[in-house]
């Protein structure tokens, strides 16, 4: 067999793979502190931690996929604070981004290979909302030719969220979610992170994990993230 057939019968397996690679689930590491009560009917309002967000749609949008969250654990809508059990504080954003520089090994002619999980997509959440993404993945560019160097921003968004109690405002609960992604779009980002926020929510307290959410939106997994 030719050398070129070679590369050409190895480039396609390895092409197929690198398609494959656009299914990597959404990731985003969700740290949380709480001493939450068990779920028996108590009452919230969802109100935003900064002043500049309160009243605002994009902040109601958000806050509308926490209440069926937190309904989904058995806690129920209140329709004021003052008739709250809970408040719940919730703030999100993203930062101006970050230049990386990654090389990669390529066959020459035009193609090359990204590495393995190198290659973000548009993938969706519970609630229909698509994000390009990746996390800790390689380059997720094609290339051509060999020590192929790729440069792309990433950003990196977050969701913070606090429940105090509404009686004496004692502090119950404190997570904050982020993830990478090669958009600074909140509306593709922040569904995701506030899905990754309540899987096997409300969490052991104290502990950093790593949430993934699969692509074809089967229930999230979850695993420790050790360092």
């Amino acid at each position: 067999m030719s050398l070129r057939r070679t590369i050409l019968s190895l480039a396609a397996p390895l092409s197929l793979l690198a398609l494959s690679a656009c299914a990597t689930p959404f990731a985003a590491d969700v740290s949380r502190y709480q001493r939450m009560p068990a779920p028996q009917g108590q009452s919230f309002v969802v109100q935003a931690l900064d002043p500049d967000k309160r009243g605002g749609l994009e902040f109601a949008q958000y806050a509308s996929y926490v209440t069926q969250e937190l309904a989904r654990q058995g806690y129920r809508p209140a329709a004021t604070p003052s008739a709250a059990t809970f408040v719940v504080s919730l703030d999100y954003g993203v930062d101006n981004g970050n230049e990386k520089v990654v090389s990669t090994p390529g066959f020459g002619g035009g193609f090359g290979y990204g590495g393995f999980g190198g290659f973000g997509r548009f993938g969706y959440g519970r609630y229909g909302f698509g994000s390009p993404f990746f996390y800790g993945y390689g380059d997720p560019f094609f290339g051509g030719g060999y020590n192929n160097v790729q440069s792309y921003t990433y950003f990196t968004t977050f969701l913070d969220m606090q429940i105090s109690r509404t009686a004496d405002g004692e502090r119950l609960f404190e997570g904050k979610a982020k993830a990478r992604s090669r958009t600074d779009s909140l509306p593709r980002i922040v569904p995701n992170l506030v899905e990754a926020m309540f899987t096997a929510f409300p969490g052991r307290s104290g502990e950093e994990v790593r949430i993934t959410i699969p692509e074809d939106n089967r229930p999230s997994t979850i695993r420790d993230r050790r360092r």
